[in-house]
């Protein structure tokens, strides 16, 4: 498949900003990483739109409604190896998400690593969801996280399962990373060709948030998880992508538990790449994930 201009546009820009580099560190920068974090997006979509902010725990939720359904939730979980984030390519996602659907849209600004660890955050992610099902119905809301968010909302609903609570209409899940340990043979080869991520930084960022705890545990790890009675699940995935081997078990895993997502896969993509502005593809993609929402 050819990629599009605005695609090498894109790859330029992710060089020129160095975040590859930044990601290849150890111990990470975590307070560098963070100068790209955006708390209060910008702009008078946002000056209007922003509903409200409230605490949950130690997370901060801002509200977005553009229609004003009342009746149904986006979830958003937003990545950044765990220490960083919100950032505003986030924003952007959110607004248009908004724009285009009537969806009240919840930004989930979690406490970050190194001073949170997994346990901590978990446990945010835990009561906000619960706060949701106090205003919204479990088959009106849906969940979406990238990277590191899309491991914070399946081991959410790893947990939800287990304690036989009700489970979300559908999950989309962006470059969500499976496994932080980092373990997999695969990665190294696309370490070489991922333009945004290396796993010597990742691994870095992982054990800032682990703390005492096992790399391979399923609350930082859902692949080794259970995939059994799972929500409609969509992924995104990228081929150029050093998470892209754990997603691939994963799935698989998803299978063997007798759920089928739906993948959807961006050749020579880069990770999260639906959410990275400019580009065509991106665009495509979030249109298609937009598709799936409406």
């Amino acid at each position: 498949m050819k990629q599009s201009l605005t695609f090498y546009m894109t790859l330029w820009v992710i060089k020129f900003k160095g975040i590859k580099k930044k990601f290849s560190q150890d111990p990470i920068d975590f307070i560098a990483i963070r100068k790209e974090d955006v708390f209060q997006p910008k702009g008078l979509f946002f000056k209007k739109h922003i509903t409200q902010q409230f605490q949950i725990a130690k997370t901060l939720i801002t509200e977005v409604s553009c229609k004003g359904n009342p009746k149904k939730l986006l979830l958003f979980i937003h990545g950044g190896a765990f220490i960083s984030g919100p950032a505003q390519h986030h924003w952007d996602t959110i607004k248009t998400i908004a724009k285009k659907t009537d969806y009240t849209i919840w930004m989930c600004n979690y406490p970050k690593a190194p001073e949170h660890k997994i346990e901590e955050i978990s446990k945010n992610i835990d009561a906000v969801y619960s706060k949701a099902l106090e205003q919204f119905t479990s088959d009106n809301v849906i969940l979406i996280g990238d990277s590191v968010g899309g491991t914070l909302a399946i081991s959410l609903i790893q947990r939800l399962i287990v304690e036989k609570k009700p489970l979300p209409l559908k999950t989309i899940l962006i470059s969500p990373v499976m496994d932080a340990s980092m373990s997999n043979i695969e990665i190294d080869t696309l370490d070489i060709i991922d333009p945004m991520l290396s796993k010597t930084g990742i691994l870095s960022a992982k054990k800032m948030c682990a703390g005492s705890i096992s790399l391979q545990n399923e609350i930082i790890s859902p692949l080794y998880g259970s995939f059994e009675e799972f929500p409609e699940t969509i992924l995104f995935l990228s081929e150029n992508d050093i998470m892209y081997p754990d997603q691939k078990l994963a799935v698989e895993k998803f299978i063997q538990a007798g759920v089928h997502p739906k993948v959807i896969l961006g050749e020579n993509m880069p990770h999260i790449w639906p959410l990275l502005p400019v580009m065509k593809e991106a665009k495509i993609a979030l249109h298609q994930l937009i598709k799936l929402l409406v």
